[in-house]
């Protein structure tokens, strides 16, 4: 290779990593202070507490002798998702809702165990600190996947369970038995999330793109932000192995709710099928024109069914 050659290589090669260089300095996206999100999202201090050996974030609302009701939000999420379905459920009932840990304003769990059956603990320590024995369980997505494997585990402490959207079963990138493989883009993410990379992804969750708002995306936006927060998402990634559900489902003594968006993008409507099947006692509401977050997308509609089942 002659001189000039190596030389017009050598500077393409500097030009391209200056070019680099920049464009991570400008997407670069780091933490917010947790102040900041906490003097946005958290009511009150006394909502941050301590359970099963690490602080999660727990909004506890409605009259306290009311039937219990816990929402569990999917990954991603927080429990805000579950705004408009708790101001009106809280009216005559105890609605209890929580940030997984690692997830809104719940930091990082202490263990760093972000398996299903840590999450089964956290549960069990939050009816136990507030005295709950028993309650209905509704799930979203992973929370979905969560309710149902707490209610085949402790079916003693499920009344009735609503099954949103829920996740369990296999999908690309997620085979049984087999820890994920976490995409080169979605780990980027812990240093690059450009605002309009999560308002795109955000829309894949919705089937009205009018519904993604602004002050929706910038609520997700803010607390994805949150300190460790995407570390930890990337780690419950990682640590997910999901495992055949129809065990756990014929399990399930408790009856249940399967609501389903039928333009969900995320976990197809056509799914459901499995859950009918191995659920003992299920009923299924599809809702036509709604996607993968009914509770957000359409909450009016979706809560009608979900009050009709708990109340019956």
């Amino acid at each position: 290779m002659s001189k000039k050659r190596l030389f017009q290589l050598v500077t393409l090669v500097n030009v391209a990593g200056s070019i680099l260089l920049g464009l991570g300095i400008v997407l670069w996206t780091p933490d917010l202070p947790r102040a900041t999100v906490e003097a946005q999202y958290l009511q009150q201090p006394g909502d941050l507490v301590e359970v099963a050996g690490t602080t999660v974030h727990l909004r506890d609302s409605g009259p306290r002798d009311g039937p219990p009701v816990i929402l569990i939000h999917g990954f991603g999420s927080s429990l805000h998702t579950w705004n408009a379905w708790a101001a009106a459920l809280e009216s005559d009932r105890r609605v209890i809702r929580f940030d997984l840990p690692g997830h809104g304003l719940s930091p990082a769990d202490r263990t760093g165990d972000y398996s299903d059956a840590r999450v089964m603990a956290v549960v069990i320590g939050i009816m136990d600190r507030l005295g709950v024995g028993r309650a209905d369980l509704v799930g979203n997505s992973i929370g979905g996947r969560i309710a149902f494997t707490f209610a085949a585990t402790h079916p003693e402490r499920v009344r009735k369970l609503v099954l949103v959207s829920p996740d369990g079963y296999e999908s690309p990138g997620f085979r049984y038995g087999v820890a994920p493989e976490v995409p080169m883009v979605a780990g980027a993410m812990r240093l690059w999330l450009p605002r309009p990379l999560l308002r795109l992804t955000l829309g894949t969750a919705f089937a009205d793109s009018a519904a993604v708002t602004e002050p929706l995306v910038s609520r997700y936006y803010d607390l994805i932000r949150a300190p460790g927060v995407r570390a930890a998402m990337l780690e419950r990634m990682r640590q997910t192995v999901l495992v055949p559900p129809e065990p756990l489902l014929a399990r399930v003594r408790a009856p249940v709710l399967l609501l389903w968006g039928e333009e969900d993008a995320l976990i197809p409507v056509s799914t459901a099928g499995g859950y009918v099947r191995a659920l003992p006692h299920v009923q299924t509401v599809l809702l036509p024109h709604l996607g993968h977050v009914p509770q957000e997308e359409g909450p009016e509609r979706s809560l009608r069914p979900v009050r009709a089942f708990l109340d019956a």
